[in-house]
């Protein structure tokens, strides 16, 4: 074989191999990625699982073996951790179940029926959303206070109820239906909330459900109001709880890391079951119908 013919094989051989080089770097980078956002979690499940002596070895385990159960079964006998999980369970569907009715009853109201000054107050109503929880929380508190409801169920759940934002969802996602449907109804007869009930709410099924995904995720994770408003500890949330079991002069990061897991496992099954709904409201604020 002349050197060309062999120039030519060997230039032929190589091409699929760097061909693949882009694609194996965009892999390795996105694997890289990966490990890197899971370390986090990974070194929480490993801690929750030492007992306090081996959280202090050197050099340390990432996997520790046999597995300590201690921090778990601790902190649900000696800690009042199920009544943290009741009283977060309770907000959260308490109100996500009411902002839900609100939300959508304001959304097709103002996507659907004209009344007086009905862009004047949406505007007023998205101009709230630019003001910082900061700014709010002091007049918030002394409102609460003066009412008398610091340390209920009320001041976890009222405050809530006040947050805008699924008004404007619902009203974006209801002005998409056409509206040959409710004029429709309306020359047949039908009310308003009748058009609403069985028209509109069947249609809306989808946003409502990445509504709810959207609000139970904050409440879970709700800590600075709750920690504000609650006193005492059969009061606590599950993050205020987990929060107050650091002590002054000793930390048991092992009882605070079976806490963390406890606390994050409902967001996991729940990511599990509805992750095509979670993964509709992470795009929600990027994509425009």
């Amino acid at each position: 074989m002349s050197k060309a013919g062999k120039r030519v094989s060997s230039r032929s051989s190589a091409a699929p191999v760097t061909r693949y080089i882009p694609r194996l770097l965009v892999y390795l980078a996105v694997i890289t990625v990966c490990v890197g956002s899971m370390a986090p979690l990974l070194y929480v499940v490993s801690t929750s699982m030492k007992d306090s002596l081996a959280l202090f070895t050197y050099p340390p385990k990432l996997i520790p073996w046999p597995p300590y159960w201690g921090n778990f079964e601790s902190i649900i006998t000696e800690h009042p951790f199920i009544r943290w999980f009741s009283n977060t369970l309770l907000v959260v569907l308490v109100v996500t179940g009411i902002k839900l009715i609100i939300d959508s009853l304001a959304g097709y109201a103002f996507a659907k029926l004209d009344f007086p000054a009905k862009e004047p107050l949406f505007l007023l109503l998205i101009a709230t959303l630019m003001v910082p929880f900061a700014a709010t929380l002091m007049p918030l508190f002394l409102v609460v206070k003066n009412a008398g409801l610091l340390d209920t169920y009320w001041a976890l759940i009222l405050p809530p109820l006040a947050n805008p934002v699924g008004i404007f969802l619902m009203r974006a996602f209801i002005e998409t239906l056409p509206r040959d449907l409710d004029n429709a109804a309306r020359l047949d007869g039908c009310s308003e909330f009748a058009i609403y009930r069985r028209i509109i709410l069947p249609l809306t099924k989808p946003a409502l459900v990445v509504l709810g995904i959207f609000y139970l995720l904050n409440l879970w994770n709700s800590f600075l109001w709750p920690l504000v408003v609650t006193r005492s500890s059969d009061m606590y949330v599950l993050t205020v709880g987990v929060a107050s079991l650091k002590g002054l002069f000793n930390v048991d990061w092992g009882l605070i890391a079976a806490g963390s897991m406890l606390t994050l496992a409902p967001l996991i099954v729940l990511f599990v079951i509805f992750q095509r709904y979670f993964e509709a409201a992470s795009l929600s604020g990027s994509l425009k119908g």
